[in-house]
């Protein structure tokens, strides 16, 4: 079973509409969670809510405030952000059907599961996604859920046989950076064409399908071994250091790289690419990136 779902409401084409469902494509209760624990007591921190420093608030006083200047709020009550009704709410309104590649992935931010509400139309919600599919199109709305308003972008879930839509929060232009701020000291550089041969010939060696289950969190792993290590009163996982890189020049650098990831294809794809992401804290000798 699903669940409950996180938001409900109408997709709307239109004067095509019908019931939807989304559900949180990601999970996050398989991450290591830490607390802040008193060393010498080894018992939980618990975070008042106090104003100059000791004087206690209770919940039902709290509420949101706008600092329009140093130390001056404009208060903001709960049934006040309520009473803001807006549409998308409610209702996703595509306003626009944009081609895939339209969209950079910086723009993304999270996915969703959309799912057909079981009152409203599977029918409608079938025929709009096989004709998105069939056209290779991606629906832009906005929904508003979370207290703010999300920009969303909607397509078919990549594989067929899932019969679904999935909707992906986006990033409105206003939180995006300025990439000429970061990107704009970066010198103009003659590229040299063996070198760019090379690394062309590097790129081509190192490409492959990409299958996500080919990659794991090392890090939660790591972290993991370590925390029951501790529980158990075992010897801590020790830290298996990565030889130094040799300095060479960017051509012999290439022309290595090139060479061994000929060899690497050479044996069996299964190990393609094993130990070189992220930290290891025990010496398990070479592993796979597969999940088990």
């Amino acid at each position: 079973m699903a669940g409950r779902p996180f938001w409900s409401g109408q997709l709307r084409i239109s004067l095509v509409s019908f019931g939807i469902q989304l559900f949180p494509a990601t999970n996050s209760a398989s991450e290591i969670a830490f607390h802040q624990i008193d060393r010498k007591t080894r018992q939980r921190i618990h975070h008042l809510n106090v104003i100059n420093g000791d004087q206690p608030v209770d919940n039902a006083e709290i509420v949101k405030g706008y600092e329009y200047s140093k130390g001056k709020y404009v208060i903001v009550e709960p049934d006040e952000v309520k009473k803001l009704r807006l549409e998308t709410q409610n209702s996703i309104d595509v306003a626009q059907f944009v081609d895939l590649k339209e969209l950079p992935p910086y723009l993304f931010e999270k996915p969703y599961f959309m799912v057909p509400d079981p009152k409203g139309s599977v029918e409608a919600y079938t025929v709009i996604r096989e004709a998105m599919l069939q056209a290779g199109k991606v629906a832009i709305g906005e929904v508003a859920f979370g207290g703010r308003e999300h920009l969303v972008a909607i397509a078919p879930y990549p594989d067929k046989n899932a019969r679904g839509l999935m909707a992906y929060t986006l990033r409105y232009a206003e939180e995006l950076r300025d990439a000429k701020t970061y990107f704009g000291g970066i010198e103009e550089h003659t590229i040299d064409k063996k070198e760019l041969a090379l690394a062309n010939e590097l790129i081509r060696a190192q490409s492959a399908p990409f299958r996500l289950g080919d990659f794991k969190d090392d890090y939660e792993a790591a972290l993991r071994e370590l925390v029951e290590a501790k529980r158990t009163e075992t010897p801590l996982p020790v830290a298996e250091g990565k030889p130094r890189a040799e300095v060479i020049n960017l051509m012999d650098a290439l022309k290595r790289s090139v060479s061994e990831s000929k060899e690497d294809r050479s044996h069996a794809h299964s190990s393609r690419r094993s130990s070189k992401k992220g930290p290891t804290l025990v010496k398990s000798g070479k592993r796979s990136h597969k999940a088990a």
